[in-house]
């Protein structure tokens, strides 16, 4: 049986598609516009053509595999979602401290990029856990939904768990996650102990944001290319590149 694989890389200006029969060593090529407004649509466009082109079976895509630079533009552009933080209370400007490192060391009037939670929407919450993972003080639940209420009301669709320590023991981030589900299921939620499980709170807390800054983009755009994959006659997962070079499901994606 041949082994049909469909690679698709969205750039800015150009959709470029590959299209491989490793059976009959067939490779063939195709380009499209990219749609900004909604890079599925050049996607659909471009793989039914170069399906019909070479007279390909939908059905008989094995693979398919997507690369894109949604994720980095919607963060460069700051395009992203209404994005909200909750933390271990007195770490609540982690955020703009950083590493107290300096892009130019001699430049006295550097501006530093804003960061992508601005400080109104960063909540405290009381809890604490040590670098052992052991619980020094509880999670004050009533404080996780009176936070979790105040950014509903300001407008906020995405929300960053962060908590001190949470690597070695999430159980506070996992709580407070189930507590804010049941009162807000509209919420898309990123722990820190999901996203990067690692010591160093500057850069857990950056990478936890992120991800929770570009997930409801990500999540309506992938969920929109599947179905429309599948009403091509694609039954094939869909893939998504990475910027290691590996491949990962548009489950782990979203």
């Amino acid at each position: 049986m041949s082994v049909i694989s469909l690679g698709v890389d969205v750039g800015g200006t150009f959709t470029d598609f590959v299209l491989l029969d490793e059976a009959q060593q067939r490779l063939r090529i195709g380009k499209r516009l990219t749609t900004p407004h909604d890079p599925s649509e050049a996607i659909i466009a471009g793989t039914a053509h170069l399906l019909a082109e070479s007279q390909t079976d939908p059905g008989a895509v094995r693979r398919v595999v997507h690369g894109t630079t949604l994720v980095a533009n919607t963060i460069i552009e700051r395009k992203g979602a209404a994005t909200g933080l909750l933390t271990t209370k007195g770490f609540r400007d982690t955020l703009e401290i950083g590493r107290e490192l300096r892009y130019d060391l001699y430049d006295l009037f550097i501006e530093r990029p804003e960061p992508l939670v601005p400080r109104y929407l960063r909540y405290e919450v009381d809890e604490r856990v040590d670098q052992e993972g052991a619980v020094l003080r509880p999670l004050d639940e009533a404080q996780v939904l009176a936070a979790a209420d105040a950014l509903v009301a300001e407008g906020v669709q995405a929300l960053a768990i962060c908590f001190l320590h949470a690597y070695r023991n999430p159980a506070h981030e996992r709580r407070t996650r189930d507590l804010i589900v049941a009162r807000h299921p509209q919420l898309v939620l990123s722990l820190s102990s999901d996203v990067a499980p690692e010591i160093r709170e500057y850069e857990r807390t950056t990478t936890t944001v992120a991800n929770a800054y570009v997930r409801p983009l990500m999540m309506r755009y992938l969920g929109r290319l599947e179905q429309q994959l599948q009403r091509l006659g694609m039954a094939a997962p869909l893939h998504m590149m990475l910027s290691s070079g590996g491949v990962t499901t548009a489950d782990v994606g979203r």
